[in-house]
């Protein structure tokens, strides 16, 4: 089967590899007709998740139909149309049992990270059952796709974590995929403005269309100072995973606010106590744990939540190396996610 390979850091090549093979009965075995490419490939990409190792077939987000189910797996079986979560589950460990299913025991962030993903042809989804979701008739496969990972990642990580209530000031540090995801699930919560902040003007646009209130582009401190009349934000959310874009959320944050920290750090980051130990301010720290996931697929579902909004490019698996091209000159190519086709 063909799938996209890492060599390390800036290498990756289109292979032919084995198929695929049941290993334990909990698992299956999914035929991959829709996949993406996510910020979190790039970083890897760039050699800042250490825990990839070269070999790996990359990817963590996908829709497809079951080949074929370990003797153990009783929600699915052959032919059904499946939505892959990122994040894998046993359901039964100490983590699964407080929702912190990014941590359990045999499972987490695994897929395109320890085991073989979902950019390829065909994948091993380890806790078939529950670590998959049914993908209703009818539905959107390619705006299900933004169901595995970036959605409940910005819902989680940015919007739960961040705390955001009615009324609030609320600032997204990178209009990015999971920026703009954390902005379209922030007003779940209807805060009073949604500040959001990028270099990238195609971006800055439609952050507007999907319900931002205000828009920086330059000196992005100075800027939220002035909007908020030197109070700061009630919630600042890194959507980047770089110092400076922290650095950004330590500056603008208010007395009594949050920062919620969605992106993936490679590098150090400096924490300036000497100026928030005072502030009563909370940072937080998250994994996606898609505790969210089926609550945000029935707003899908009822059309309350429109992801596909979210896909500017689509390809083959074929084409995936122009793919990551394209995903990767985002600023030139004006592209936000990206579909491949099976």
């Amino acid at each position: 089967m063909k799938a996209l390979v890492y060599l390390g850091p800036g290498k990756r090549v289109l292979e032919d590899k084995p198929m695929p093979t049941i290993h334990e009965p909990t698992d299956a075995i999914v035929k991959i007709t829709h996949t993406t490419i996510c910020g979190t490939d790039l970083h890897i990409m760039k050699g800042d998740v250490s825990t990839v190792t070269d070999g790996r077939t990359l990817g963590h987000e996908g829709v497809g139909v079951v080949e074929v189910v370990g003797s153990s797996v009783s929600n699915f079986r052959a032919g059904d149309k499946v939505l892959i979560s990122c994040i894998s589950s046993c359901g039964k460990c100490d983590y699964c049992r407080r929702g912190m299913y990014s941590h359990c025991g045999d499972g987490g962030w695994i897929l395109g990270n320890t085991i073989d993903g979902t950019q390829a042809e065909y994948v091993r989804i380890p806790h078939a059952d529950t670590s998959l979701y049914h993908v209703p008739d009818g539905a959107d496969e390619e705006a299900f796709v933004m169901l595995s990972d970036i959605l409940p990642t910005g819902f989680e990580c940015g919007v739960l974590n961040g705390q955001i209530k009615p009324g609030d000031t609320v600032a997204i540090i990178g209009a990015g995929p999971i920026g703009l995801a954390t902005l379209l699930t922030a007003q779940f919560y209807s805060p009073a403005e949604v500040i959001v902040v990028d270099t990238d003007s195609n971006r800055l646009e439609v952050a507007r269309k999907f319900g931002a209130t205000s828009l920086v582009h330059g000196n992005a401190v100075d800027e939220i100072m002035k909007l908020t009349q030197g109070k700061g934000v009630d919630v600042a959310i890194e959507a980047v995973g770089a110092p400076n874009t922290f650095d950004i959320c330590q500056s603008i944050v208010a007395a009594g606010g949050h920062i919620a920290n969605v992106g993936v750090h490679g590098k150090s980051v400096e924490l300036h106590l000497e100026k928030l130990w005072s502030s009563n301010v909370t940072i937080t720290t998250r994994l996606v744990d898609t505790v969210s996931t089926s609550m945000l697929l029935k707003t899908v579902q009822t059309g309350k939540l429109d992801p596909r909004q979210l896909i500017t490019h689509h390809f083959t698996l074929n084409e995936i190396m122009k793919a990551y091209d394209t995903f990767g000159n985002a600023a030139q190519e004006k592209a936000l996610k990206v579909i491949l086709t099976n």
